[in-house]
């Protein structure tokens, strides 16, 4: 097989473990998955109220312009219809911007530690890979200003950050795309937008009239609880969404996730009930850290890299064999670490629990 040479060495995404498989492997009665950013109050009631309905006519193909939902998103944003794009979950739309616009003699510009499959998805295409790494955890634009040039093609901004949780101040990321030439599209990954609750926070959407070089990734995985129907979408300049329809594939958006899609952004009280939980509970782990002499990164998602006291791996499989899945930070790139989905009050009482064994060193306590 003629396989493309940057493929040579890569591996392929690797999802954190299930709840079934550490079942029969742990022979655990009961196991909570606090590793994937889930949503633990799972999705709207009229989400659930629909699916038992099976109202879906499963043998016709989904709507490939989704135009009930693309209506709803456009009047909840204040934007025109053909400013939206709608993917297979944001991940697919990573993947279009790169198939789109990176290639060879070009290069693409990064935060490092971040998402890791705006460099898998470069790489793909065979594009130059410039990382700046995070300081402190956040985004190092100064970093990323200096490393645009003649080439550069894409600039991926996580925001807030995964895995660290941090959220960029809205005049500081402004003041760097004020920075960006028209000809470079700045990314502005927004998987955790409905979980920030900071004050000073600006909807980048208010952003596009002023440049039209911005791209915005919202999705419905994480607040809205669907990440099984996998859809998110892009809000841009018109010229910009149609480039990129280009390269998407007909019905990339399956009819049930559509529909259930719709129904969930119908009900914005249920995204903020999820927020101010969320908000209370990401308290917390902040308060937690703070009694244990233990650092965590400032968070304004539903998720938090907390320091360990021992090797992440080893952290990782000890709270697994206490039934919970998480995620070691040694496989995101942030050793010392292990990143931590908020639960549910009760859920995240128990992992304290079971994260106070893991500070028993030598019979004493950090």
């Amino acid at each position: 097989m003629n396989w493309k040479p940057a493929l040579e060495g890569m591996t392929p995404y690797k999802p954190g473990r299930s709840i079934e498989e550490v079942t029969r492997l742990y022979g655990l009665k009961e196991v909570v998955k606090l590793a994937s950013n889930e949503n633990p109050y799972g999705c709207s009631p009229s989400v659930k109220e629909f699916i038992a309905t099976d109202a879906i006519q499963h043998e016709i193909y989904p709507d490939g312009y989704a135009s009930l939902l693309r209506s709803k998103v456009a009047a909840k944003h204040d934007v025109s219809e053909d400013a939206l794009l709608f993917g297979n979950g944001s991940d697919e739309i990573i993947m279009l911007i790169a198939r789109a616009l990176l290639g060879k003699g070009t290069n693409t510009i990064m935060a490092t530690t971040t998402f890791p499959q705006y460099a898998h998805n470069a790489k793909i295409e065979g594009a130059e890979i410039k990382q700046v790494q995070l300081k402190d955890g956040q985004h190092d634009l100064e970093g990323f200003a200096r490393a645009i040039d003649d080439e550069t093609s894409v600039v991926w901004v996580c925001n807030p950050n995964n895995p660290t949780g941090n959220l960029i101040p809205s005049d500081q990321l402004l003041a760097f795309i004020e920075q960006v030439p028209e000809n470079i599209l700045v990314v502005l990954d927004e998987a955790y937008f409905e979980y920030i609750t900071a004050d000073t926070h600006v909807d980048s959407v208010t952003w596009l009239g002023k440049f039209p070089n911005i791209i915005i990734l919202r999705t419905f995985s994480k607040a809205y609880g669907l990440a099984s129907s996998r859809v998110g979408y892009a809000i841009g300049q018109p010229e910009v969404i149609a480039h990129l329809n280009k390269v998407r594939s007909p019905f990339n958006n399956n009819s049930t996730g559509l529909a259930v899609a719709e129904r969930a952004l119908a009900d914005q009280a249920f995204i903020d009930q999820c927020r101010q939980v969320n908000h209370e509970q990401r308290a917390r782990f902040t308060q937690y850290a703070a009694d244990n002499n233990l650092h965590v990164f400032d968070s304004q998602t539903n998720f938090v890299l907390l320091e360990v006291p021992v090797d992440a791996d080893q952290a990782a499989e000890k709270l697994l064999q206490q039934g919970f899945i998480i995620r070691s930070g040694n496989a995101l790139g942030t050793p010392g670490y292990v990143r931590v989905t908020i639960g549910t009050e009760q859920q995240n009482s128990d992992f304290f629990a079971a994260f106070d064994t893991l500070l028993v060193v030598e019979g004493s306590m950090k």
